[in-house]
């Protein structure tokens, strides 16, 4: 007979948290559609089982293309906190992170990012990164936006500037 596998006490309670949180965004991205907010996109950022950052999609409310949910919940967790990482945090989504908010995650050092719908669906409803996600994997000199660099010895001496300052603060 074999062994029942032992399961680890906290494995079942970190499941009903996302499952909780996941929840949550799910209601959120549901009350953003029946108030005529934006989007059908709502997320939370969490640290210790508490909420520290809470968005809706509001990119057509405020005519501001980066206001997707993802964004807004870090903005306000970010605020909460009083820091620009977000480590020992998770992100619960009601949809897979497009290319710009998993950007935004790995620059806010969130640990884990819990999700509901996947890019398929949300490509489904109308909203598809796919041509942002081939664009990335394009050499700058063939993508649909020009990419034009210019003055780069200048923009170097201020990254130098930054370098050599004793009061920086790494990120």
């Amino acid at each position: 007979m074999p062994k029942k596998k032992r399961e680890n006490p906290g494995s079942r309670s970190k499941t009903t948290e996302a499952v909780r949180f996941l929840r949550h965004a799910i209601a959120l991205s549901m009350e953003n559609v029946r108030l005529g907010r934006g989007g059908p996109f709502a997320a939370l950022v969490v640290k210790d089982g508490r909420a520290v950052g809470v968005g809706a999609n509001r990119v057509t409310l405020t005519n501001d293309p980066t206001a997707h949910a993802e964004i807004v919940a870090i903005r306000e967790a970010c605020r909460a906190l009083g820091t620009f990482q977000l480590s020992g945090c998770a992100l619960y989504a009601s949809c897979e992170p497009c290319p710009m908010c998993l950007a935004a995650i790995y620059w806010a050092r969130i640990e884990r990012v819990y999700f509901a719908a996947s890019a398929e669906d949300a490509s489904r409803a109308g909203f598809d990164d796919s041509l942002i996600l081939r664009q990335l994997r394009l050499p700058r000199s063939r993508r649909r936006v020009p990419m034009i660099q210019r003055l780069r010895p200048e923009a170097i001496r201020a990254m130098r500037a930054w370098q050599e300052s004793a009061d920086k603060i790494p990120y």
